[in-house]
């Protein structure tokens, strides 16, 4: 998946700001920058928050179709897959953008279970209609940070992630007024950050769940519980989306063969990485290849 950097790179060829490091972005965009994403349909390994203030957007996020409005917000999450559909002309937003390492070494990250998996896998809208005081205050937000990360604050990087702490906690407070959550005990949440942390690192060389299990000193069948109760899915389900949008990005972005990508993805043979690939995407790579 493309990094924050290679992203914005690549869809707008230029740095938005002297010296960027790469680690988070904020800005207004509008209905021509927003379509530009779909050059890379969500092969994005970062957090997303969208804050609509004019017009309306439909996307399809993760096989489903979403529609926003003004004073929604849309939460995107590393790997899913994305596409916007249609945008009015008049369509205007602010889009806050943070890599995952920013966010899960957050002091809050523990927060981002709910924030970001919870509304996908319990197949929810990956969205908030908030008050529109609630909106402007989120806006307010996103200009602070916007300005910041324009300025020549001596201290501007740990500012910066400061401001994300407080985006998040205040985006948490208005969604558990919104949704009423299981509590999900400390331990549990420590072990599923951990478990995020090492996913993105190894799921190339490490299929199965045993791997995982013993980097977090538990065992396999624990790390199942702990995942499914947290997020609603499965260790091999993490896994295998992993898998597939990495597979996806290099049939769409590469120039290795088939049989090289299935070589790189460590599976046993070609049948098996077709069989797999075509399983979770409903076409076989060849084909999907070609449609990209």
């Amino acid at each position: 998946m493309y990094t924050l950097k290679e992203w914005w790179t690549r869809i707008s060829g230029a740095e938005p700001i002297d010296g960027w490091d790469g680690k988070m972005l904020c800005l207004e965009t509008d209905a021509q920058m927003t379509s530009l994403t779909n050059q890379t349909q969500g092969f994005l390994a970062c957090y997303t928050f969208t804050l609509v203030t004019r017009g309306e957007l439909t996307l399809t996020y993760n096989g489903r179709e979403v529609r926003l409005r003004a004073g929604d917000l849309y939460i995107y999450s590393p790997g899913m897959a994305v596409t916007v559909n249609a945008i009015s002309d008049d369509y205007r937003g602010f889009c806050l953008l943070a890599d995952e390492s920013t966010t899960l070494e957050t002091p809050v990250a523990r927060d981002m279970i709910s924030l970001a998996y919870k509304p996908v896998m319990l197949l929810t809208d990956p969205k908030l209609t908030l008050p529109a005081e609630t909106a402007a205050s989120f806006e307010a937000r996103m200009r602070e940070i916007i300005a910041y990360l324009h300025s020549d604050n001596l201290y501007k990087q740990q500012i910066l992630r400061m401001l994300y702490a407080v985006f998040l906690l205040d985006f948490h407070n208005v969604k558990e007024k919104v949704e009423a959550h299981e509590h999900i005990p400390h331990r549990m949440e420590e072990i599923f950050i951990g478990f995020s942390r090492l996913l993105p690192q190894h799921f190339v060389e490490h299929h199965d769940i045993g791997f995982y299990a013993n980097e977090l000193n538990i065992t396999p069948d624990y790390l199942s519980r702990i995942v499914k109760r947290v997020s609603g899915r499965t260790v091999v389900d993490y896994i295998n989306q992993m898998l597939v949008m990495e597979a996806a990005f290099l049939l769409r972005t590469s120039q290795l063969s088939i049989s090289q990508i299935a070589d790189r993805l460590r599976f046993a043979d070609l049948p098996s990485f077709s069989k797999f690939f075509s399983r979770l995407k409903g076409i076989s790579p060849k084909e999907y290849r070609e449609r990209k």
